[in-house]
């Protein structure tokens, strides 16, 4: 879509990712824009989930939730600055995920095995330190995954991150890898049970997101695979047939 093809009161501003110096576009905002709406918007097209969202435009102040692009004076051609949460080291997490860093976010807390700690992670009890892992692991999968780092997904897969756990907005790292065109990543998310039709809060499922966002790549690998499993599924004999094979031998011999 071209500027003179946008619909009226219709701008663009740019992001910027302070952790990483990644820019991203925002071609199609409007004055009564909530920042509300626009984080669910970011979660998938910078890959970072909405509650480590810190949204600043021109000075360090956070933006609020409920206020609009017109209450923050955000212009035509402006640029919004997104933050990570820094309590407990997320900003380094999620740059390491986004950076494909793997070696540095062994060290960070992502792994079943951590034998490290933080401030934070010193307070907590046995249980607690375990959902604290789990966590970690999932956000540094969900960006991994956004970012296209199949080798860093792989590592986190292998050490307990949960291909099932979802943002706030019930996104899942297939989600993120979905909207981007992350094959690979979206192979081995469906290989390790990654449910391609599991809707997010807004009732979109990884396959429904990627078709809005015009991927058709990923949208042919997520149906390539469900198909594969269907036919595997269809070939295989039940367990009844089975024993009734088993049986039938016993009786031939």
């Amino acid at each position: 879509m071209t500027m003179s093809s946008l619909p009226p009161g219709t701008f663009g501003v740019r992001l910027c990712l302070a952790e990483t110096n990644e820019m991203f576009s925002l071609p199609q905002c409007q004055n009564d824009l909530t920042l509300k709406k626009l984080k669910s918007h970011l979660e998938l097209l910078t890959g970072i989930p909405l509650h480590f969202q810190r949204l600043q435009y021109l000075d360090e102040m956070d933006l609020l939730d409920d206020s609009t692009f017109k209450d923050n004076d955000i212009v035509r051609g402006g640029t919004i600055t997104m933050r990570i949460w820094r309590q407990d080291g997320w900003g380094h997490l999620v740059a390491a995920a986004a950076k494909g860093d793997t070696m540095k976010l062994a060290h960070l807390g992502v792994t079943e095995d951590f034998a490290g700690t933080t401030p934070y992670a010193e307070i907590l009890g046995p249980e607690q330190k375990k959902e604290w892992v789990a966590h970690r692991a999932f956000v540094a999968l969900f960006v991994a995954s956004h970012r296209g780092h199949v080798k860093t997904a792989t590592f986190l897969l292998r050490h307990g991150a949960d291909v099932h756990s979802k943002t706030p907005l019930g996104r899942t790292a297939l989600h993120a890898a979905a909207v981007m065109g992350r094959c690979d990543c979206i192979e081995l998310l469906l290989s390790c049970g990654a449910r391609a039709l599991d809707p997010d809060s807004e009732g979109q499922t990884a396959v429904s997101l990627a078709r809005l966002w015009g991927q058709q790549q990923s949208e042919r690998t997520m149906v390539r695979f469900q198909w594969r499993r269907k036919s595997a599924a269809a070939v295989l004999p039940s367990s009844s047939e089975s024993q009734a094979v088993q049986e039938t031998s016993g009786h031939a011999s």
